[in-house]
């Protein structure tokens, strides 16, 4: 009975926080918008981020990746289609779903000298992580920087994936 209640109050928080989003827009912005950045976090440590919105709703792209020889490298690319509550104020909110697709991998030296004690290959030279997943995220922004955490639901692939998704950048408004 506790949680059906639980469930109604936040659903119900989310409705009024979605209908005082639907403030006037200045006069000086249109309804479309579009924002670039960039950010660090968990699992890819930096992603160059390109956002497209019109009115509240907004897509956001990020990704970027390094290559740095055989056995050391990292990449990601995420997606998120999100709600802003509050657009058009010095702080909203973006919530929405997101999926993406992260790997990395280095080399692991101790890995390498077991390799060579017994003349083949044992155990992989590196260590890996990898995750495909879909989930929830929200981002929180206050004048330019941004903090954002994500639940991945469900994982397509996954070795050593992470439970909890975050990031912190900054983003400039291109119009």
């Amino acid at each position: 009975m506790l949680y059906g209640s639980f469930i109604r109050r936040i659903a119900f928080t989310l409705f009024l926080l979605a209908g005082l989003s639907f403030g006037d827009i200045l006069p000086e912005s249109g309804p479309l918008r579009a924002v670039a950045g960039v950010s660090i976090g968990r699992q890819t440590p930096i992603m160059a981020t390109l956002g497209l919105g019109y009115h509240n709703a907004i897509l956001y792209v990020e990704g970027m990746g390094i290559h740095k020889g055989d056995n050391d490298f990292w990449c990601g690319l995420r997606g998120n289609l999100s709600w802003t509550l509050f657009w058009n104020k010095p702080f909203n909110l973006d919530l929405g779903v997101s999926g993406g697709y992260e790997y990395a991998r280095a080399p692991n030296g101790m890995h390498q000298a077991l390799n060579d004690a017994n003349n083949l290959t044992v155990v992989f030279p590196y260590n890996y992580k990898e995750s495909l997943d879909v989930g929830v995220e929200i981002r929180a922004h206050l004048y330019g920087f941004y903090s954002q955490v994500g639940y991945p639901l469900y994982h397509f692939r996954k070795h050593d994936e992470p439970t909890l998704t975050w990031r912190m950048g900054y983003m400039v408004n291109l119009f």
